[in-house]
């Protein structure tokens, strides 16, 4: 792979990306994506970066199918009494599918970002396989289980062997201007991280009061809106009880909020839907893997079974809770992603 466009987000980590990717005679271009009218990633720092190592910029205007395909979806699933995962979207349908489509029409061999994962050939069956990175604590693997092989054969994540706190030292000796920036926060179109003002400026009529009951439906309070609510939660329920309370479920079709205990939150269980596994095969067979139902959630041991084309009963060695309908359940093996998909219900 001799010319790779390099996904520049103007922070450190797709800076270094480029930085190494030169460093290693390859021909580099950086690309930045405008994604919101206020801008999510910082395109004067990834300039600034492309300037400092001598190499071409480019903008590429993505608004209009971000707004489409990830802020309407991200909206829209809330409304539902889900918990969408907008950055596994984004990486899925714009970076991987937008974006390294348009690299390989524009005659780059690869596309290349400051991911935290791996992407390693198999030498007996031929095929790509995904790995977490080597720093356990910023592995990114669990956002891109939807990459597919052929994706894979022109996607490069050169930070994948290397751990975050080595980074920004790297950087400062290659006298990268984006060194010192900070992390960028954790929803990059959401202002303040704050979700619930984002909502009601973007989608009003989600301001629909309902009740707020215990499991067994006993009415404890009211909620001015089921999107303010998600699985697990147990700040700003509005309610007063003598012990402390979780949110066990959100019933779009009734509008309430369901409360219970954290014993309640454990299932033995899961429905998972839009399954796609990392082979590019369905699921033929149950198997065991480790399971994270979230980005931060500890693995946990499981089987996996099909139950149709592109959905998978999961059943826990142990009890988990905080299993958030919404959310992304990614199968792994040992280093390796198997697969994943979204969550429908516990049980």
């Amino acid at each position: 792979m001799n010319r790779v466009l390099v996904a520049m987000s103007g922070g450190v980590d797709s800076s270094l990306a480029a930085a190494l990717l030169q460093e290693q005679g390859m021909h580099v271009e950086g690309a930045t994506m405008k994604l919101t009218a206020g801008g999510c990633c910082d395109i004067g720092s990834a300039q600034a970066v492309c300037h400092v190592l001598g190499i071409p910029h480019r903008m590429i205007d993505a608004r209009q199918e971000f707004a489409e395909r990830v802020i309407k979806d991200f909206v829209s699933e809330y409304c539902s009494g889900r918990t969408p995962n907008p950055c596994i979207r984004c990486n899925d349908l714009v970076k991987f599918e937008l974006l390294l489509g348009y690299a390989r029409s524009h005659g780059f061999d690869a596309l290349a970002t400051g991911h935290y994962a791996r992407i390693e050939r198999d030498a007996g069956s031929g095929l790509f396989q995904l790995k977490k990175g080597l720093d356990a604590n910023k592995d990114q693997s669990y956002f891109l289980y939807r990459l597919n092989q052929e994706q894979m054969a022109h996607v490069l994540f050169p930070l994948g062997n290397r751990h975050k706190n080595d980074v920004r030292g790297i950087a400062r000796e290659r006298g990268l201007p984006a060194a010192e920036r900070p992390e960028s926060q954790e929803i990059c179109f959401v202002p303040d991280n704050d979700y619930r003002s984002f909502l009601k400026e973007r989608a009003p009529e989600i301001l629909r009061p309902g009740e707020i009951v215990m499991k067994d439906g006993a009415v404890v309070g009211c909620h001015e809106g089921i999107a303010f609510f998600t699985v697990g939660q147990r700040r700003k329920l509005g309610v007063a009880a003598g012990e402390r309370l979780y949110v066990l479920g959100v019933d779009a079709g009734a509008n309430r909020v369901v409360l219970g205990t954290k014993k309640d939150l454990e299932a033995s269980e899961m429905t998972v839907s839009q399954v796609c596994m990392t082979s590019g095969q369905p699921l033929a067979a149950p198997i065991a893997v480790t399971v994270k139902i979230r980005y931060r959630s500890p693995f946990a041991a499981a089987r996996i079974e099909p139950t149709g084309a592109d959905s998978v009963r999961v059943r826990f060695d142990r009890p988990v809770t905080g299993i958030c309908p919404g959310q992304a359940a990614v199968f792994y093996d040992n280093d390796a992603v198997l697969g994943g998909g979204i969550i429908l219900s516990p049980r």
